[in-house]
């Protein structure tokens, strides 16, 4: 059963509430803290970029093709389309000798949205490399011509490099690979679904590889070097103004944060080790931003600077049209061990 997370209250009463799932885990997969059920199956989404990442460095694409933190960062994004995310995408396809016809991610308007009101008054349409997952979508191209695979096909979830991710998923995970659950995501390419517990040890792992930086297993060494890259660059990991981005620059070095779809978030939490959960039943930001934020605040890695800079996801105000606060948006949880 789901728990409920958050209320929205309008004036002395509460509106509405939202119900989700919550599962803490420590570098041996042990469950810490939780609400709900940390065993339900959700799908990964985006959260699962850092991961599908990895075979870039353990295959020897990133060292041939030269890539540095920057480029290793948005290809763990989900990127807002900004010009410096086009900018980067189309260096990483430029090195690659490939052009943004390969990019086989679909089309959507900049979610940064004075970028995509810049492009709509100069007359311009969004392109492959505003979406969400350009980066992924190199990731995966940089995989295909280091390994001389097909580019055309990429998406297809029989294809050598979807094969490979999905390999690399199961042993980051930990769940089996033939126990995992494939469907796809919104921009063609495979998604996976497994337990919320297996998620969250994930990104234990991705915090604790952060720290150890133990260069004698590959994939640990592999983990490191990817967080490295993206705590040294949080905006290429979302953007301006997005709850990840914001987290990790009001929490420099202390926590990697990740948005899914749908009400899915991880966290990594540098200090501790911990690896964060999150899902929210309904699938919406509203639940989700003020839960992420309260999560650090239960957890002791929010500090008091960060909490002023992160208040607006933590407590959001509701406001009528006439720009009154009428009620608020608040976390209603206390973690159990």
């Amino acid at each position: 059963m789901s728990e409920i997370l958050v209320k929205v209250t309008r004036g002395d009463r509460v509106e509405s509430v939202h119900h989700g799932h919550i599962a803490v885990v420590d570098g041996s997969g042990r469950v810490v803290y939780h609400l709900g059920d940390p065993e339900l199956w959700v799908c990964l989404r985006s959260i699962a970029k850092p991961i599908q990442a990895l075979p870039v460095l353990l295959t020897g694409a990133a060292a041939a093709f030269d890539f540095g933190p920057e480029e290793l960062a948005i290809m763990c994004g989900s990127l807002s389309g900004q010009d410096f995310h086009v900018a980067l995408v189309q260096k990483v396809l430029d090195r690659l000798g490939l052009t943004v016809d390969h990019l086989r991610c679909g089309i959507h308007p900049p979610s940064h949205r004075p970028t995509a009101q810049a492009l709509a008054q100069a007359g311009l349409k969004p392109t492959p490399m505003h979406n969400n997952c350009a980066g992924k979508h190199v990731a995966m191209l940089a995989l295909c011509v280091h390994q001389g695979w097909p580019v055309d096909n990429y998406p297809d979830p029989q294809h050598p490099v979807q094969q490979l991710v999905l390999d690399t998923i199961a042993q980051v995970t930990g769940v089996p690979r033939e126990q995992i659950t494939v469907a796809i995501d919104g921009c063609g390419v495979p998604v996976f679904y497994v337990p919320l517990r297996q998620m969250a040890w994930a990104y234990a792992r991705l915090a604790q590889a952060a720290v150890t930086k133990d260069a004698s297993d590959p994939v640990t060494a592999g983990l490191a070097t990817l967080m490295q890259a993206s705590l040294a660059h949080p905006r290429l990991v979302a953007g301006d103004g997005r709850l990840c981005t914001d987290i990790m620059q009001a929490l420099p070095g202390k926590v990697f944060a990740k948005t899914g779809a749908e009400g899915g978030y991880a966290m990594a939490l540098l200090d501790s080790g911990l690896g964060v959960g999150i899902k929210i039943s309904d699938g919406q930001p509203r639940g989700l931003n003020p839960t992420a934020i309260e999560i650090l605040n239960q957890l002791g890695v929010l500090t008091p600077t960060a909490a002023t800079a992160l208040a607006n996801y933590h407590h959001p105000s509701i406001k009528n049209h006439l720009k009154n606060i009428v009620g608020e948006v608040k976390p209603a949880f206390n973690l159990t061990k």
